[in-house]
């Protein structure tokens, strides 16, 4: 498969400069950050230095506006290690974006700049324990009292929201009732630190271990009624739109998982050798190698397509339609790929200081965060005019 498909030359270039970063400063480490569950802080601040947070922000902050850049820089990390990928995924996709997207000036100006440089890390608060695909159930309340909104509720699985260098959480909550009698949702900006709002302990996870995930709580939690972001009442629509780049950037890191485990099946079974010949010598084993070579193929073009659809103003319906398409496929694709590589190592690939044991357990939460496969499904068939629920 060739690497630049659909790219540019700056973009080829650019991918060779974050393949390097990923081969020196990210793949050595990974494995001893999944074993002792380390959030590698110095290697996001490396990234924030390549400016690697800043690729899909305004250029008046210091960004470069450009989403197929950033889905390299994902899809290269990722490549290396998924925690660290989303880690970039996460900070980007639901810390800066929805700020660059609908906040205000002031807003902005606070934020942006420290996010941007890979300085500070922001998360977004919309999963409970009730509300996850169903975001309408969302049970967290903000009542504006006197000039300041008072946060009760609790969400859980937000990424990049307890990092020594988290700013800020923008959260989810009811803050009324609509005219049709359903929940009026809105999105409100939590600084970290502020009085009531809780960083629960981190969760024991199957896989992303390197990469910070914690429950949140908000007791009385208050904020400046100047931290609404965006229109109070739309805080729904506001997220549906998040997601829709998220699902094709989540997309990028399942190509990278992909991709990785091709590359080190392949080199595999070339040395390992059974009846005097490699093991790649065996139908039965080259086949699925072949497998694994067409799904990256595949992820790449349906990344790259989404991405320059997104960056060329596509229409809004039909970008949704082709960030689920990408998402329900590659991440699909993903899962295979780690349970075909893990079987070409067979008992090499169950030992965990094999990439492809930890491969294999990152790969899962690909088919849920930011969507799940059935809620692709679900919106793939919507487009197709169908009413189904």
């Amino acid at each position: 498969m060739s690497s630049d498909l659909l790219q540019s030359a700056e973009h080829r270039e650019f991918r060779a400069a974050v393949a390097a970063f990923a081969d020196a400063e990210i793949a050595p480490h990974a494995e001893r950050w999944d074993r002792e569950h380390h959030f590698p802080l110095e290697a996001v601040r490396k990234m924030g230095a390549m400016g690697l947070f800043g690729l899909n922000a305004p250029e008046a902050y210091g960004g470069s506006g450009d989403f197929t850049s950033l889905c390299i820089a994902i899809e290269e990390l990722g490549r290396a290690d998924q925690s660290v990928g989303i880690t970039l995924e996460a900070g980007v996709g639901l810390g800066i974006n929805p700020i660059a997207a609908f906040g205000t000036d002031e807003q902005k100006a606070r934020w942006l700049p420290d996010l941007i440089a890979g300085r500070a890390l922001a998360g977004f608060g919309l999963t409970e324990a009730e509300a996850g695909s169903d975001a309408g159930a969302t049970r967290t309340r903000a009542e504006l009292v006197d000039g300041e909104w008072v946060i009760n509720g609790g969400k859980q699985f937000i990424t990049n929201s307890g990092t020594p260098i988290t700013s800020v959480v923008t959260v989810t909550a009811r803050t009324g009732t609509r005219e049709d009698g359903r929940a009026e949702l809105s999105t409100i900006m939590v600084p970290s630190g502020t009085p009531g709002f809780t960083v629960e302990p981190a969760y024991r996870k199957l896989g992303w271990y390197a990469s910070d995930t914690h429950p949140l709580t908000f007791t009385d939690a208050r904020v400046s009624e100047d931290h609404l972001l965006g229109t109070r009442g739309r805080g729904f629509a506001q997220f549906l739109a998040t997601l829709d780049d998220g699902r094709v950037a989540i997309s990028a890191l399942a190509l990278g998982c992909i991709r990785a485990c091709r590359d080190l099946a392949v080199a595999h079974a070339g040395q390992r050798t059974t009846f005097g010949v490699p093991i790649g010598a065996k139908q039965g084993v080259a086949f699925q190698l072949a497998d694994l070579d067409a799904m990256a193929h595949t992820a790449h073009t349906l990344v790259y397509s989404a991405a320059r659809m997104k960056d060329a103003g596509a229409d809004a319906a039909a970008f949704k339609r082709a960030a689920a398409i990408t998402k329900l496929q590659t991440t699909e694709m993903a899962v295979t790929a780690t349970r075909i590589a893990t079987q070409v190592f067979g008992g090499y690939g169950f030992m965990e200081e094999y990439p492809v044991a930890r491969f294999y357990r990152d790969a899962k939460i690909l088919e849920i965060g930011e969507g799940t496969s059935e809620v692709q499904r679900l919106l793939i068939a919507r487009g197709l005019g169908l009413p189904v629920e």
